[in-house]
């Protein structure tokens, strides 16, 4: 069912028809270049910026049918932080790695019927929504997991000592969230996900992603195998490069993080450069793609919610966004799995709450990857 829109649509046509004539009246100004480019942030910022740049102020009613959503406020209830009311925003981004259907051929692994939240992001925007930090979490790290009830209303115990990609498995986007305000003491605003198939469609209909890298990187298990050098990544070789652990660096979730976050300020700035606000079947294709693509909370869960959260993002660039890693140090009893630096972590959580930039301290001698450099935007 279309939403109600108060605001005339924007004309946007479908590939092989006939724009509509405009009515005679006050003739709208058009967006300039820059503004055009900045709308695209709203994806990027978690892995989903391509979503704001298709979407702002062009997508329209019937793409609705699209969008997928999840009630996330009325299975967490009550029992929640306080929202912050200093004109910030906190979103919880997910990449969502389950193995049904064609995400099978694109993750490889067994189909188990199963998901995981191969990555998590924090994008935590900044009064007057000009700048943003970025919180990656560990999937590896082991944590204290609170008793959840998820979207369809089944209650699931607590659990200790567990991976944080656990929480979304047990009880998906209500039980991840629930987690995250559990470690962090936040409450998150909004929720975005997005899986494998449609990671790799974005990619490709936006014509790829311009990277370079500085170290040859090969891995088998993600179908991966590029040479140090430029490139232009299609949609499966951006897909191997976010989820590739043992290519580049020392094999660790951290390292993979350390490319995860370069390759998303290279998808900020390849935005800019491409031509989908002249282009109305690559507008269209991008747009049906994105809107595919993503599970919001129920609050984005409509065409003219996500036109309403992008514009708000419009002003975000990549050099304007902290990217970091939640302070963890690695487990004395296993090394293929990290522990929270909970006093380190704390700076990170006090300055998002105050809405202060991250301070350099909170991230100083704790555990990182081995993988800084390897890639980076042309």
């Amino acid at each position: 069912m279309a939403a109600e829109s108060t605001q005339p649509q924007p004309a946007i046509t479908e590939p092989g028809t006939t724009p509509r004539r405009r009515g005679k009246g006050r003739r709208r100004k058009a967006p300039s270049t820059g503004r055009k480019a900045l709308r695209a942030t709203a994806w990027t910022a978690a892995g989903v910026v391509v979503l704001g740049g298709a979407g702002a102020g062009y997508l329209y009613f019937k793409l609705n049918g699209n969008l997928h959503s999840v009630d996330i406020n009325q299975a967490l209830g009550s029992d929640r932080p306080t929202k912050i009311d200093n004109g910030s925003e906190n979103i919880l981004v997910l990449g969502s790695d389950t193995r049904a259907g064609k995400n099978k051929k694109l993750g490889g692994g067994a189909d188990d019927g199963s998901a995981r939240s191969d990555t998590a992001m924090i994008v935590h925007v900044y009064e007057g929504h000009k700048k943003a930090s970025v919180v990656s979490i560990p999937r590896d790290t082991l944590v204290d997991r609170p008793r959840c009830t998820d979207t369809k209303g089944t209650t699931h115990p607590a659990a200790s000592g567990v991976m944080f990609n656990e929480a979304y498995s047990t009880g998906g986007a209500a039980c991840a969230v629930k987690t995250v305000e559990s470690i962090t003491g936040i409450r998150m605003d909004h929720y975005l996900e997005v899986d494998f198939e449609g990671f790799q469609k974005l990619i490709d209909d936006l014509g790829g992603v311009r990277v370079t890298t500085t170290k040859d990187i090969k891995d088998p298990q993600s179908h991966l195998n590029l040479k140090a050098g430029p490139h232009t990544l299609d949609g499966e070789q951006a897909l191997g490069l976010v989820r590739t652990r043992h290519g580049v660096g020392d094999g660790s979730d951290l390292g993979r993080i350390q490319l995860q976050q370069a390759f998303i300020k290279a998808l900020i700035d390849q935005v800019k450069h491409v031509g989908v606000f002249t282009n109305p079947k690559k507008l269209y294709d991008l747009a049906d793609t994105a809107t595919k693509a993503v599970t919001t909370d129920s609050e984005l869960g409509s065409v003219n919610s996500l036109i309403d959260f992008a514009n708000g993002l419009k002003g975000i660039s990549s050099s304007q966004m902290k990217m970091v890693t939640m302070p963890v140090q690695y487990d004395p009893a296993n090394p293929n799995r990290v522990l929270l630096a909970k006093d380190k972590a704390q700076l990170v959580w006090d300055a998002l709450k105050a809405d202060r930039p991250i301070p350099k301290s909170a991230t100083a001698g704790t555990a990182t990857g081995e993988a800084k450099g390897v890639v980076s935007a042309p």
